[in-house]
C-alpha cells in the first residue's frame, strides 16, 4: 500500500524540477567518437613515452566532445574548431602568468570579463568564451610543459582529432542531416495539424512549440550552409524552398485551432507522406486525397498543403526566386563588425561579463591568499556554474555539487582499482562515452560524467591517486559557494532584467507584426511579413526557455517567474490570433479597418511599456471594442486578456 509524503516532507517544486532528468535519445555515434577521441591521445602518449603529453591532448579532446552536438557537418566545424582556437588563446595567456601571483589574478579576471561578454553573442561564441576562460584558468594553475606553444598545440590537437572523427562520414552523408532536419520539421507540422481544432489545447500548444523549435533548427542549418554557397547549391536551394513552402501550413494551423473544428485525418497524413518524400529526395508525382474545403479556414489549409506538395515534388528550383525568410546573412566581415559593436555597446553583455569577472576575481584572490590544494579547480567550478547563458545559476550550483559528489564516487573506484599505464586507456574507453550519453539528461548528469574523466587525466599528470578526491570536493563546494553569493545573491535584479526586458521587446515586436500582417498596397511585403513572424516566434521560444529556467530557482525568483508565466502564454496566443486573422483575410474574410488595427497596436505598445516598467503584476479589467463579427475579434480578446494580466495599478 503506497503512502504519500507528509506535507512537511514534500520536496518543493523547484527542487523536483531541478532533479528531474530530461528525456533524450542516446547518440551512439557521438559516444564512439568520444571513446576514440579521448583514448587515442593517451595511447599515443604511452607509446611515445610521454603520457603527460597524451593527457593534455585528451583534455583538448574533452572540449571537442563537449562541443560535438551538431548533426550537420558544417555546423560541427563551427562548434568544435572555433572554440578550440579560443581555448588555445586561453591556455597561452594562463601559462604566461603561471606562478606570477597577482598578475595571474588580474589576467584571469580580465579574461573572465571578455568571456562573459562574448557569451552573449550566440551558442558557438558562448562555448568559445567558456573554453577561453577554462583553459586560461588551467594554464595559470598548472605547470605546463615548455616551450610555451607545446601545451596549446597538444590541447588543440586533441580537439581537432575529435573534429576529424566527426567529419569522417561527410563524403558519404553530405546533405543527409539537412534533409533529415527539414523532414523532421514536416513531421512536427503534421503532428500540429492532427490536434488543431480539437479541445486538446495543451497538446496543441506543445505541438506548436515543437514546430517553432524544429523550424529554427532547420533554418539555422540551411542558412548556415547557404551563406557559404551563395545560392549556387541546387540541393540547398530545394531544401530552403521546401522549408518556405511549409510555412503557410504552419500559419493555417492557428486559424484551424480558433475555428474549433478538427481537420480531416487526410490532411496531417498527407504532410507525413510529404516528409518522407523530403527525406528520400523523391520528386515523382504524389496523389493527394484531400476533402473539398467549404470554409475559409478549410480553404486556407487545403491551399497551403497543395502548394507544399507542388514544391516538394519539383526537381529544380530557381535560386533567384527563393527568399530566406530570416534574411540572407550578411558578409562575414560585416557580421563580425556588427557583432563586436553590439557586444561593446550592450548593457547585458557588460553585466554578464562583470558578474563573471567579479566571481573569478574573488576565486583567484582567495586561493592566492589561502593555500588550497589544486586551487585552479575553484575557478573552474565558478566558470561552469556562472555561465549566465547556460541557465539558472542557483540550479547549476546545486546540480554541480550533487554531480560532483556522484562523480567522485565513480572516480574513487577508478583511481583505487585501475593500475596506471595501459589500464588508463581502457578506463577512458569506458568513461568517455558517458559524457555524450549523459549530457542531454541534464547538467548534474553531465558533471557526474565529466568529473571522473578529469580526475583520471589529472592523476596521469600529477600521480596523486585518491588524494585528488577530497581537494576536488572541497574546491567544487567552495566554487559553488562563491558563485551563489557573488554571482547570484548579489544580483537580485538579474532575472527581471534578463527576462522582463525581452518580453517587453517581444510585445513591441508583436505590435509591429500586427501592422505588417494587414498592410496593403506598397506596405504589403510578404517576405518581410514572413521574416517578422519567424523572428517573433523565435524570440518567444527563447523567452519561454528563460522562464522555464527561472522556475527552477527557489523563492522569490521562482515564484515571481510563475506569476509572469501567464503573460508569456498570452503573448504567444496574440501572435497566433494575428496569424489566424491574416490567413482568414487572405482566403475571403473582410479585411479589418485601419482604425481597428491602430487600436490594437496602441494597446500592445502600452502593454510593452507596462511590462518594461512593472515589478508586480496586478490584474485590472480591460475592454477592447470593435465591429461585431470582425476578423480581429479573437485578437482583441487575446490582447484584452494579456492587459488584464500585466497592467500594474
Amino acid at each position: 500500500m503506497s503512502r504519500e509524503f507528509p506535507i512537511g516532507l514534500t520536496p518543493p517544486g523547484w527542487l523536483v524540477r531541478n532533479l528531474r532528468p530530461q528525456q533524450a535519445p542516446v547518440n551512439k555515434a557521438a559516444m564512439a567518437r568520444a571513446a576514440a577521441g579521448m583514448s587515442v591521445p593517451l595511447a599515443v602518449g604511452l607509446v611515445t613515452g610521454y603520457p603527460a603529453y597524451g593527457a593534455l591532448a585528451s583534455m583538448g579532446a574533452l572540449s571537442g566532445v563537449i562541443g560535438d552536438t551538431a548533426d550537420a557537418y558544417r555546423m560541427r566545424i563551427l562548434n568544435i574548431a572555433v572554440p578550440q582556437l579560443f581555448g588555445a588563446i586561453g591556455v597561452t595567456l594562463g601559462a604566461l602568468v603561471y606562478d606570477h601571483g597577482w598578475y595571474a589574478v588580474a589576467v584571469v579576471t580580465a579574461t573572465a570579463l571578455v568571456s562573459g561578454m562574448i557569451s552573449t553573442i550566440g551558442a558557438v561564441a558562448s562555448v568559445s568564451g567558456l573554453l577561453l576562460l577554462l583553459n586560461c584558468v588551467v594554464g595559470a594553475g598548472l605547470p605546463l610543459p615548455r616551450p610555451w606553444w607545446l601545451a596549446p598545440a597538444l590541447m588543440t590537437g586533441g580537439g581537432l582529432l575529435v573534429l576529424l572523427l566527426a567529419l569522417l562520414a561527410w563524403p558519404l552523408r553530405s546533405g543527409v542531416p539537412e534533409r533529415a532536419a527539414v523532414a523532421a520539421t514536416y513531421r512536427t507540422v503534421a503532428a500540429l495539424l492532427a490536434v488543431s481544432g480539437t479541445d486538446r489545447t495543451e497538446e496543441y500548444d506543445e505541438a506548436r512549440r515543437a514546430v517553432t523549435q524544429s523550424l529554427n533548427q532547420s533554418y539555422d542549418l540551411i542558412l548556415a550552409r547557404r551563406a557559404r554557397h551563395h545560392g549556387r547549391s541546387r540541393e540547398l536551394t530545394r531544401l530552403l524552398a521546401q522549408l518556405n513552402a511549409v510555412t503557410p501550413v504552419v500559419e493555417a494551423a492557428p486559424a484551424a485551432q480558433l475555428a474549433g473544428r478538427p481537420l480531416p485525418p487526410q490532411i496531417p497524413e498527407t504532410v507525413r507522406h510529404l516528409s518522407h518524400a523530403v527525406e528520400t529526395g523523391y520528386t515523382g508525382p504524389i496523389a493527394l486525397d484531400l476533402p473539398v474545403p467549404v470554409t475559409e479556414t478549410a480553404r486556407a489549409v487545403d491551399h497551403a498543403v497543395r502548394h507544399t506538395a507542388e514544391v516538394v515534388t519539383v526537381p529544380d528550383v530557381d535560386p533567384r526566386g527563393i527568399d530566406d525568410r530570416l534574411g540572407r546573412p550578411a558578409a562575414l566581415g560585416i557580421r563580425t563588425a556588427r557583432t563586436a559593436r553590439n557586444v561593446v555597446l550592450s548593457a547585458n553583455s557588460w553585466r554578464y561579463g562583470l558578474r563573471l569577472a567579479v566571481c573569478i576575481g574573488i576565486a583567484q584572490a582567495l586561493v592566492s591568499l589561502i593555500p588550497v590544494p589544486r586551487s585552479y579547480w575553484v575557478a573552474l567550478t565558478v566558470t561552469f556554474v556562472l555561465k549566465p547563458d547556460f541557465g539558472s545559476v542557483f540550479s547549476r550550483a546545486l546540480l554541480r555539487a550533487l554531480g560532483t559528489v556522484a562523480g567522485l564516487v565513480i572516480a574513487a573506484l577508478v583511481l583505487a582499482e585501475v593500475p596506471t599505464g595501459w589500464w588508463d586507456v581502457l578506463a577512458m574507453l569506458v568513461l568517455a562515452p558517458l559524457i555524450p550519453a549523459l549530457t542531454p539528461r541534464g547538467y548534474g548528469h553531465q558533471t557526474m560524467a565529466i568529473t571522473p574523466v578529469i580526475l583520471l587525466l589529472s592523476d596521469i599528470l600529477n600521480h596523486l591517486g585518491t588524494a585528488l578526491l577530497l581537494p576536488r570536493l572541497t574546491d567544487s563546494l567552495l566554487g559553488c559557494a562563491i558563485a551563489l553569493t557573488a554571482g547570484y545573491l548579489l544580483w537580485p535584479e538579474s532575472w527581471r532584467t534578463r527576462v522582463g526586458d525581452r518580453l517587453a521587446d517581444a510585445v513591441a515586436d508583436t505590435a509591429a507584426y500586427v501592422e505588417t500582417a494587414f498592410a496593403t498596397g506598397t506596405g504589403a511585403d510578404p517576405a518581410a511579413r514572413a521574416r517578422t513572424r519567424r523572428r517573433l516566434y523565435r524570440d518567444l521560444s527563447v523567452i519561454r526557455t528563460e522562464f522555464q529556467r527561472a522556475l527552477t530557482e527557489p523563492p522569490p525568483t521562482g515564484r515571481r517567474a510563475a506569476a509572469w508565466w501567464p503573460l508569456v502564454v498570452a503573448v504567444e496566443r496574440i501572435v497566433d490570433a494575428t496569424t489566424a486573422a491574416r490567413v482568414r483575410v487572405r482566403h475571403g474574410a473582410t479585411p479589418p479597418s485601419t482604425a481597428e488595427i491602430a487600436q490594437i497596436t496602441l494597446q500592445l505598445r502600452e502593454l510593452s511599456e507596462g511590462v518594461r516598467d512593472a515589478e508586480i503584476l496586478t490584474p485590472v479589467r480591460t475592454d477592447l471594442t470593435g465591429p461585431a463579427g470582425s476578423v480581429l475579434e479573437p485578437l482583441r480578446q487575446e490582447v484584452a486578456a494579456a492587459r488584464s494580466i500585466a497592467s500594474p495599478h
